[in-house]
C-alpha cells in the first residue's frame, strides 16, 4: 500500500480513511487467520463487560459537572446507561456512523461516558489532551473533519467549553460543541443499540507524541487497537480484582490501552481517576480505594519516590507501578521496589503501535535496566544503522517495526518518510537489543549531541548525572558552539530546590564526580544550569524544545 493515508480531508459524512488504506487485504487476512484480529469493537467491549460484570464497580472519579461533590461511583451497568445518555446528546446534533468527534475531556467520569457514547453511535473519537488549546483543537477539527466536540463546561481552572467553542470558530468547520451531561441524567431515555461498524475500519484517532509542532493524527482500527488491549491485559496480568489509578491524561495512548482504561474495563476491574497528579492526592486514593496498579511518566515517578520517603499513607495495596513515556533512569528504577513496595513494570510504547513491556516475572536486573520486549510474537523489530543495515545485539541502532497493531501511515500523508514500502515504521528511537530480546532505549535519533565529531546520547549523559548525589532530575541538550559544533549542556533539578545555588551542582563539581566514576571525558558536560523545574509537554514529559527555548531567551536577555 501507499506509505501515506488520504491527504485530502473529507467532510464529516465521508470516510476519513478506508480499511484498505489502514491495512492491505492480505495483511488483514493474515492477522484474522492468526486469531489476533476479531470482530470485536469498542462498543462491544462495554457490552460484553456489562453482561459479565454489570453490578461491579467500573469507574470512580470526580465529575466536572458536579464540582465539590464526592467522587462518583458507577457500576458497569450505570456506565452503560451514562454512555447511552451522552450518545443521545451527540445524536441530537447529527453525529452518526463514521463521523469524527473530538473528545476534549479532563480526567473525570465524563471522559469514559463520552468515549463510549461516541463509539455507541459508530462515530470515531479523536483523543485531544485536556492541556491542548485552541491551536491544537482547531487543527484536529480541520484535519479530521470532525462534526462535533464533546467536552465539559469547566474543570479546575480550565473552561473547556469556551476553549472548544473558540477552536470551532477558528477552524471554521461548524462543528457542534456538546457538553456531556452528568452521570445519572437521561436515565429514562430509550436505549440506543450500538451501530454496526466494520471492525477493520477506523475506530479511533490517537495523536503522535512529538514535542514540537502540531501532533500528527494516528488512525487505529477496532481490530488492531483491541488486540493491543487484549494482549496488554495478558502481559500485565489484569483481572477483575485490578483497581487502576489514572494519573496521566486519560486520552493518552499509554493510559487508554497499555493496558489502560480499556484493558481494565475489559477485564471487569475498576478505573479510579485522580483529581490531580500530585503524590498527595494519588497516595490518598491508593490507601482509600485499594489501588493495585498505576501508570506514570518518569518525572512523576521521581516525585512519587521522593514523596513516599516521608508519606504516612498505606500504599500496601499497590502491586504494580508502570513507568513509560520516556527512559526511566536505572538508578530510580532500582528504588521502586524498596520505596513503594511494589513491582516495577517498564513500558516502552507509542501511539503508532508497538508496545514493549518488562514482564512481571523478569529478573530484577532486566526490569531496572531495560524497557522490555515486544508484547506480541507477531511484532517484527529491526535495529538498523544509518545505512539501513542490521546491527549486532548490544549495539545501538534505529528502531523499525511492523506488526498487528502498528500503523502504516499517518492521516494526511504527513511524515511519509517514516514508513517504508514493506510496511515498516521508523520510530525515531535509538535502541540496543539484548540477546534476551529486551530493548534498552538510548534516546531519540534527533536527541544526540555531535561534540567535536563524537556522537553522544543525551539520555546516556542524563542517566550518569542522575547518579550524582542530590540530583532529582536532569535534561541534557546540545548547544551550538563555534569550536565544538555542539557542547553538552546539562540542566539539573536538585532534590532540594533551596540548593539551586549550591556549589555541589556546579559544572566543575559534576565533571569531577563523573570523571571519578570513569566517564569518558568527551561525555562530561561543558555547561550546567540548575533550575527548580523543567518546562513540560502536555503529558508531563520534560520538553527539550521548551527548555532549549528558555535557555536561549535567558542568554539573549
Amino acid at each position: 500500500m501507499s506509505d501515506s493515508l488520504s491527504a485530502a480531508v473529507p467532510c464529516a459524512d465521508e470516510p476519513l480513511v478506508t480499511a484498505d488504506e489502514l491495512y492491505p487485504a492480505e495483511v488483514r487476512r493474515r492477522y484474522v487467520e492468526a486469531g489476533v484480529w476479531t470482530s470485536d469493537t469498542f462498543a462491544s467491549l462495554l457490552e460484553d463487560s456489562v453482561r459479565a460484570w454489570g453490578g461491579r464497580e467500573a469507574v470512580v472519579g470526580p465529575v466536572a459537572a458536579c464540582p465539590g461533590q464526592p467522587p462518583a461511583r458507577l457500576s458497569y451497568a450505570q456506565l452503560d446507561a451514562y454512555a447511552n445518555a451522552v450518545a443521545h446528546q451527540l445524536a441530537n446534533v447529527g453525529v452518526g456512523v463514521g463521523h469524527r468527534v473530538v473528545l476534549f475531556c479532563p480526567n473525570t467520569v465524563e471522559y469514559v461516558g463520552a468515549f463510549f457514547g461516541v463509539v455507541r453511535l459508530g462515530a470515531v473519537p479523536v483523543h485531544a489532551l485536556p492541556a491542548h488549546g485552541v491551536v491544537e483543537l482547531s487543527h484536529f477539527l480541520q484535519a479530521s473533519g470532525a462534526s462535533a466536540v464533546v467536552t465539559v463546561e469547566r474543570f479546575g481552572l480550565t473552561r473547556h467549553g469556551e476553549v472548544a467553542a473558540e477552536a470551532v470558530r477558528v477552524a471554521g468547520t461548524g462543528a457542534a460543541v456538546v457538553v456531556a451531561c452528568a452521570p445519572g441524567e437521561g436515565g429514562d431515555l430509550p436505549v440506543l443499540e450500538p451501530a454496526v461498524v466494520n471492525p477493520f475500519g477506523l475506530g479511533l484517532i490517537q495523536l503522535s507524541g512529538g514535542t514540537t509542532g502540531v501532533p500528527k493524527l494516528i488512525a487505529r482500527s477496532h481490530a488492531d487497537y483491541l488486540f493491543s488491549v487484549r494482549r496488554s491485559v495478558e502481559v500485565c496480568e489484569v483481572s477483575a480484582e485490578t483497581k487502576m489509578l489514572v494519573v496521566l491524561p486519560a486520552a493518552h495512548n499509554f493510559t487508554m490501552s497499555s493496558p489502560g482504561i480499556l484493558g481494565v474495563l475489559s477485564a471487569g476491574g475498576t478505573v479510579v481517576f485522580a483529581p490531580d497528579p500530585t503524590p498527595g492526592s494519588a497516595f490518598a486514593l491508593i490507601e482509600s480505594e485499594g489501588v493495585t496498579m498505576a501508570s506514570l511518566v518518569p518525572p512523576l515517578a521521581m516525585l512519587w519516590l521522593q514523596a513516599a520517603e516521608s508519606s504516612v499513607r498505606d500504599l500496601s495495596s499497590l502491586r504494580v507501578l508502570q513507568v513509560g513515556g520516556a527512559r526511566f533512569a536505572d538508578s530510580a528504577a532500582a528504588r521502586v521496589g524498596s520505596v513503594l513496595g511494589c513491582k516495577l513494570q517498564q513500558v516502552f510504547g507509542m501511539a503508532e503501535g508497538l508496545v514493549n513491556y518488562t514482564r512481571l516475572d523478569d529478573p530484577e536486573e532486566l526490569v531496572t535496566t531495560t524497557q522490555g520486549y515486544p508484547m506480541s510474537e507477531l511484532d517484527e523489530v529491526l535495529v538498523l544503522d544509518d545505512d539501513g543495515h542490521p546491527v549486532a545485539d548490544g549495539c545501538a541502532g534505529l528502531l523499525w517495526t511492523r506488526g498487528p497493531y502498528t500503523i502504516r501511515g499517518y492521516i494526511g500523508g504527513v511524515s511519509a518518510s517514516s514508513f517504508d514500502d514493506q510496511g515498516f515504521y521508523c520510530t525515531g528511537d535509538v535502541v540496543r537489543r539484548l540477546p534476551s530480546g529486551h530493548l534498552v532505549v538510548e534516546g531519540r535519533a534527533k536527541e544526540q549531541i555531535n561534540r567535536a565529531g563524537e556522537k553522544i546520547s543525551c539520555e546516556e549523559v542524563e542517566n550518569l548525572i542522575l547518579g550524582v548525589d542530590g540530583v532529582a532530575d536532569c535534561l541534557v541538550l546540545g548547544v551550538s558552539d563555534e569550536h565544538l559544533g555542539e557542547r553538552i549542556c546539562a540542566v539539573i533539578i536538585p532534590q532540594d530546590p533551596a540548593l539551586c545555588d549550591d556549589e555541589r551542582f556546579s559544572c566543575q563539581r559534576i565533571r569531577q564526580v563523573l570523571s571519578a566514576g570513569g566517564v569518558a571525558a568527551f561525555k562530561l558536560p561543558d555547561e550546567v544550569v540548575v533550575r527548580p523545574s523543567f518546562p513540560t509537554t502536555n503529558v508531563g514529559k520534560a520538553s527539550r524544545a521548551a527548555t532549549r527555548k528558555l535557555l536561549s531567551s535567558q542568554r539573549v536577555g
